[in-house]
């Protein structure tokens, strides 16, 4: 039976509404965000970063002149909504407002306010299964302007410390030609240790004592990455349209920033034109599983053994 409720404050994040099905829990800010700022077994750890503190804020003269006087943007963690390709101020849209939402017999839709500068508007739905682990986060951008926009819909997860991405590499064969695209961000040194690069994976390490970011995308043919953190192993999959489609930043439907504090996991959709009143839609399925078995995850036949047990 999924239970919906409010469930008082939530560390320095104010209200937020509580999902679950006896199994895990979803924490979901009303106060601001929306933000998923909780995910995992009940009375377990949390794979969402909820360190409200380190992010601090962010502001200019150019932030005010687009979105007004007084205004800044948090990134406050957890699991957010955004429109791709990236741009300042644009995508920054200041979120630090009260949310509506409505129950649903699996979940919450969460209502933030119309993002009126930007000409859209988003809304973040949780529909939950009724045991197990699974969820669904389901994002929506809808044009509330009257001219066509381009953009992808940016589903990032701000995660916790300490634990390691598993990102599958394209494995399909195209004979002469390439059969993998990774963009690489100006700041990423792709000799960091924290990298490691196999034939069938990468993965990516969150060192709470590395400062250097690294930020990496992926045309991510399978839509399915996995964090692993501590005993636990948390899954994002999502549909993509690899090859046909067009994505953002070089063809990317998978990005992930790393720095000292987090670690986020991020999926894109398709980059297109969206109509006015037209709404574009991307689903992610989230999991979480024990792990099944140790595994090295600098190796890829140990990779290999331990997703096939997931």
């Amino acid at each position: 039976m999924i239970t919906v409720k409010q469930a008082g404050e939530y560390k320095d994040y104010g209200k937020v509404l509580s999902i679950s099905n006896g199994t895990v829990q979803a924490l979901v800010t009303t106060d601001l965000g929306p933000r998923i700022i909780f995910y995992g077994f009940i009375g377990g750890q949390n794979f969402m970063n909820d360190n409200r503190s380190f992010f601090g804020t962010k502001t200019d003269k150019e932030f005010e002149d687009y979105f007004g006087k007084g205004t800044f943007w948090e990134n406050l963690g957890g699991h957010r909504v955004w429109i791709s390709p990236e741009s300042y101020p644009e995508t920054y849209n200041p979120d630090n407002y009260p949310v509506e939402y409505e129950i649903t017999e699996t979940g919450a839709v969460f209502k933030p306010r119309p993002e009126t500068a930007n000409g859209v508007y988003k809304e973040l739905e949780i529909a939950m299964s009724e045991s197990g682990t699974d969820m669904k986060v389901i994002m929506r951008v809808t044009n509330i302007s009257d001219k066509d926009k381009d953009f992808a819909i940016w589903g990032l997860s701000v995660s916790a410390t300490g634990g390691t991405a598993i990102i599958p590499m394209n494995t399909n064969d195209t004979g002469l030609l390439s059969n993998r695209i990774i963009s690489v961000w100006p700041y990423t040194d792709l000799s960091d240790e924290r990298i490691y690069y196999g034939k069938k994976y990468i993965t990516l390490r969150q060192d709470p004592e590395r400062v250097p970011p690294i930020k990496l995308g992926f045309d991510l043919n399978c839509g399915k990455i996995h964090y692993v953190l501590g005993n636990e192993v948390f899954t994002k999959s999502y549909e993509t349209l690899h090859p046909t489609a067009k994505y953002p930043d070089g063809g990317c439907s998978f990005e992930t920033y790393n720095c000292d504090g987090f670690i986020e996991l991020e999926s894109l959709g398709e980059l297109k034109t969206v109509k006015p009143n037209e709404t574009s839609v991307l689903v992610e399925n989230w999991k979480i599983t024990e792990k099944p078995c140790d595994v090295d995850t600098r190796n890829d036949d140990s990779i290999d053994c331990f997703c096939g047990k997931l």
